[in-house]
């Protein structure tokens, strides 16, 4: 059994320990409990806590490896990312994708969002450098699905056979995907460490 936990640098004590006892349970009903534990950095300062606290019990059953989880970063990844928008059908079973629903005619004229892995990379990238962010560029899901969201809705409005979001209106769905001020807000959080 698989156990997503997300937030995790929220949880306190109580919750820990429930999660144990749970695993605790589990187990004695011979059923393996793989639990994964995903938050922000203070995640790693709760691990170290519970060390120190000797709750050795829970570090055991519930943080046993570290893995980080990093956002988008690069055009292949960003192609990944799009395909799902082209290929996943809701209801499934029905022909239905999220990239056709919006972009109708565009999408049975044979567009498809991963043809734009590239634009939408490079207005992501042209975002990151025009605001001096620090770092290489690494998008998080929310900023890209956020973006993409912007394409499909304002597309809908332009939806042809003929239709292809160009450079400008990639870069205009990233400058509205909160990308940059999200970044700006958390770069001065970590330049104060």
């Amino acid at each position: 059994m698989v156990l997503f936990c997300d937030e995790a640098q929220r949880y306190d004590m109580n919750e820990y320990e429930w999660l144990r006892d749970v695993h605790d349970a589990l187990d004695r009903l011979q059923v393996r409990l793989f639990t994964f534990l995903i938050g922000q950095e203070e995640l790693l300062a709760q691990k170290t806590a519970l060390q120190l606290a000797r709750k050795t019990q829970i570090v055991a059953r519930l943080m046993t490896e570290e893995l980080a989880f990093h956002g988008i970063r690069d055009a292949k990844d960003v192609a990944t990312c799009l395909l799902g928008y082209d290929e996943t059908a809701y209801p499934e079973g029905s022909a239905w994708t999220f990239t056709r629903f919006y972009l109708a005619r565009a999408f049975d004229a044979g567009y498809r969002l991963a043809q734009d892995a590239e634009l939408m990379w490079k207005a992501f990238e042209a975002a990151h450098h025009a605001a001096k962010l620090p770092g290489p560029l690494e998008i998080p899901m929310e900023s890209f699905a956020r973006a993409v969201e912007i394409v499909l809705k304002d597309g809908l409005a332009c939806d042809t056979a003929q239709f292809r979001p160009d450079e400008a209106f990639w870069k205009l769905a990233v400058r509205h995907s909160g990308y940059v001020q999200s970044r700006q807000a958390t770069s001065r959080v970590l330049a104060l460490h």
